[in-house]
């Protein structure tokens, strides 16, 4: 079997505030097309208006799409900061309204927001998506069952959604929450191959329901537009080195599983009914607490469930040359997850004698420093 190339490309999306008063900002037409002169295809408007989405190119290494990245989030600060704006990388704002914000006109959001109704009015969320390139449907289909295994550990990490509304919500990821609400999310349910999957989008095409694969919004899922599968469940991580050492577990994880299959191997297939428990520990507690080792039939810590993941994807890394990205990832584990830092955030500026929105905007605050710290 031709191994794959394990392609990566990475989007992200971001909101914008004011530099002055924290609060959530319309993205200006000027901002969008000075964006879209310096960037190009790799820059557009998001369903609020207060939403700006990048998009790397497709990258062959770890380290061309950290580059990417980095360019993407220095052009857009600096694009940004032209108009009294600044970007965050947060999958909720800790203290805005979804009452008060607006979806962009375009045809694709404004058919969204006739057919989802209420629910697609709060998506005030981001969140970060990251692409593999693989050889063959078949092999898509093949490893979506198996490296969904691994969705809530990749949650757990990039949990940055601790705040709704200015409110802790006790949650590390209030995102899926509001995101979970949209039809045709969550785990990808057992197929067994690449013509199940493509029978059963087919069957809500003809229907009408919707239009075509990108309407389905799983966790993770095989691109509608490349030869990728599309890891979907990890908030927005502010800070830069943690977003490409994300991606680059997802990237070694997929070549592990190849690998097992050209050894007529593969990971064991859970249901998700107990994986789902599994995303819901990481979306309530992050790194805080364990995960469910269904071999060992126990909660191991999430420390133990790291270091095993690094050693398991060793190889792979080293094959890939993102053994370096994947090492950042202990940022996390001895810092705190974002969804952690922004609540020790808020606890300095409560002890300062901030009151409760004064808390909520001195989260802002360091979101906005954590955005340029790997810059």
């Amino acid at each position: 079997m031709i191994e794959p190339e394990f392609s990566i490309g990475i989007e992200e999306e971001y909101l914008l505030v004011d530099k002055d008063t924290m609060a959530l900002a319309v993205v200006p037409e000027g901002l969008m097309a000075d964006c879209e002169a310096a960037l190009g295809g790799q820059v557009a408007p998001e369903y609020l208006q207060c939403q700006i989405e990048i998009g790397t190119k497709v990258c062959a290494t770890v380290a061309e799409a950290r580059a990417d990245l980095a360019h993407l989030r220095r052009t857009i600060r600096d694009c940004a900061a032209a108009y009294g704006l600044t970007p965050i990388a947060a999958s909720c704002h800790p203290l805005a309204d979804w009452k008060d914000q607006h979806h962009t006109h375009k045809q694709r959001y404004d058919q969204l927001r006739e057919d989802l109704g209420g629910v697609v009015r709060r998506m005030l969320i981001c969140g970060m998506h990251v692409h593999v390139g693989l050889n063959s449907d078949a092999l898509r289909a093949d490893l979506l069952g198996q490296l969904s295994y691994f969705l809530p550990h990749l949650l757990a990490m990039s949990t940055s959604s601790p705040f709704w509304q200015g409110e802790d919500t006790g949650l590390a990821s209030y995102r899926l929450s509001i995101f979970d609400n949209l039809p045709r999310t969550g785990l990808p349910p057992a197929l067994d191959s690449w013509d199940e999957y493509q029978r059963s989008v087919q069957a809500l095409v003809e229907l009408g329901v919707i239009e075509d694969a990108t309407k389905i919004w799983w966790d993770l899922r095989p691109s509608a537009h490349y030869p990728t599968l599309e890891a979907r469940i990890c908030d927005v991580s502010p800070r830069l080195d943690h977003a490409v050492g994300l991606a680059a577990l997802i990237q070694a994880l997929t070549r592990l599983l190849w690998r097992l299959r050209v050894r007529n191997q593969r990971w064991r297939r859970y249901d998700n009914f107990l994986v789902q428990e599994n995303r819901w520990r990481a979306q309530r507690y992050g790194t805080t607490s364990g995960l469910i080792d269904f071999g060992r039939g126990e909660i191991v810590p999430f420390a133990e469930l790291f270091e095993e993941l690094l050693e398991l994807v060793e190889a792979d890394a080293g094959v890939l040359q993102c053994s370096q990205a994947i090492e950042s990832l202990r940022g996390i584990m001895t810092t705190g997850t974002s969804a952690e830092r922004q609540r020790a955030a808020s606890r300095a500026a409560r002890d300062a004698g901030a009151d409760g929105e004064g808390q909520m905007r001195a989260v802002v605050g360091h979101l906005i420093e954590e955005f340029s710290a790997d810059l």
